[in-house]
């Protein structure tokens, strides 16, 4: 069972890479609640904050902003040194992007990662909190008509050109796809995948070898407001809200009916606060999610509905992009019972809140040249 660390207070200042964005900033109004110091280090990169991006207003005013890269060592060596626990969600971030754009993956994920790592081993600090993905998985889990789960299930390139878009055993059978622990054995599908699980490995790996306390989580499919809208690599959620805006409808790939875990991000905010502040989450690897699952397209009429345009059907393409997954979703339950972390926000208080903030504000989308894009280098099929 859980237990929160009384003298977590000595971990006051909080040093967090990609603070400025969409979860990060989520995760400072989070810490703030419960009297944290923090320093975020943010790039303020063009594609999520917009061309020549200042501070974002959302960024409370009790935050010391430092613009830059997180693959700057000398800057991350002095920030690290005045700190007294990491969070690092600093990473480049989409599944289709990262199918061509391999060397800028690589090198801001898994290099930043390790250049953070290295001003720690310098410079210990007393926790370190790194955001992992559900994407390392690949396909969830899946069990056969016996109950026998699979932890390697795929699909054929064959098959998807024939749009048999469900998962099979080698015998045939179809599988039935179960929630995904984090006994799932990771299957790598993309370049931002393998990025990940590099990250998240790198900070285990290392922060063992050097006795320093380290949490990984693994981020489901997170929505909420402040996630950039005119970002096509963004999530699923922020992308089908910009067409909404735009009053053009969803493209949604295969057949619509691929099943994902959909996560508040005050959920994952709160979750990672308790991964700093539970003495048992240290070397350890938690999934987090809401427990629950929606199809794409169930999810894309939801939005529309909410929003106010429910006459918009989503788009089913019917192709498949290089990299996707059918079905995804997580078990939450070792997060529950050793973080205490319940989900606290419903899909529809969610869905709610995010159209009443998109009222406000404006999109342009970039959804048709980002698979256009897709499509020039045969990562469609």
């Amino acid at each position: 069972m859980f237990s929160v660390d009384t003298n977590y207070t000595t971990m006051n200042k909080i040093l967090l890479t990609g603070g400025a964005g969409f979860i990060g900033s989520h995760l400072c109004d989070e810490l703030l609640k419960h009297n944290y110091s923090i320093t975020v280090l943010d790039n303020l990169s063009e594609q999520v904050h917009g061309k020549g991006a200042t501070r974002p207003e959302y960024l409370s005013e009790q935050i010391h902003l430092v613009k830059g890269d997180v693959r700057d060592g000398e800057l991350v060596g002095k920030l690290v040194k005045e700190a007294d626990a990491v969070f690092h969600l600093a990473a480049l971030v989409g599944v289709g992007q990262s199918m061509y754009e391999i060397k800028e993956y690589t090198d801001v994920n898994n290099v930043g990662t390790a250049t953070l790592l290295e001003a720690i081993i310098k410079y210990p600090v007393k926790k370190l909190v790194v955001a992992s993905s559900m994407s390392i998985y690949g396909e969830g889990l899946y069990r056969d008509a016996s109950g026998k789960p699979s932890h390697f299930a795929s699909r054929s390139i064959e098959q998807l050109r024939d749009n048999e878009w469900e998962v099979y055993n080698e015998k045939g059978d179809l599988l039935e796809p179960i929630p995904t622990d984090e006994t799932k054995t990771p299957n790598l599908s993309s370049v931002y995948a393998l990025s990940k699980y590099d990250q998240e490995q790198l900070c285990l790996l290392t922060c063992k070898a050097y006795n320093i306390p380290v949490t990984a989580l693994r981020f489901f499919n997170v929505y909420g407001t402040r996630q950039s809208l005119s970002n096509p690599y963004t999530g699923v959620m922020a992308i089908f809200s910009s067409r909404l805006l735009n009053n053009r409808p969803p493209l949604i790939f295969e057949d619509g009916n691929q099943k994902r875990d959909f996560v508040h991000v005050r959920d994952i905010a709160r979750a990672c606060r308790l991964a700093l502040e539970v003495p048992g989450a240290n070397q350890q690897i938690f999934n987090v999610g809401s427990g629950k699952h929606y199809t794409i397209s169930s999810l894309a009429r939801i939005l529309a509905k909410t929003m106010g345009k429910g006459e918009i059907e989503p788009e089913i393409t019917g192709e498949y992009r290089v990299g996707d997954i059918r079905h995804c979703f997580a078990d939450i339950s070792k997060a529950q019972h050793m973080l205490g972390y319940t989900p606290q926000v419903s899909l529809e208080e969610g869905m709610k809140e995010l159209a009443e903030w998109l009222e406000s504000q404006l999109a342009t989308d970039h959804v048709d040249k980002a698979k256009a894009e897709l499509t020039s280098r045969g990562l469609t099929v």
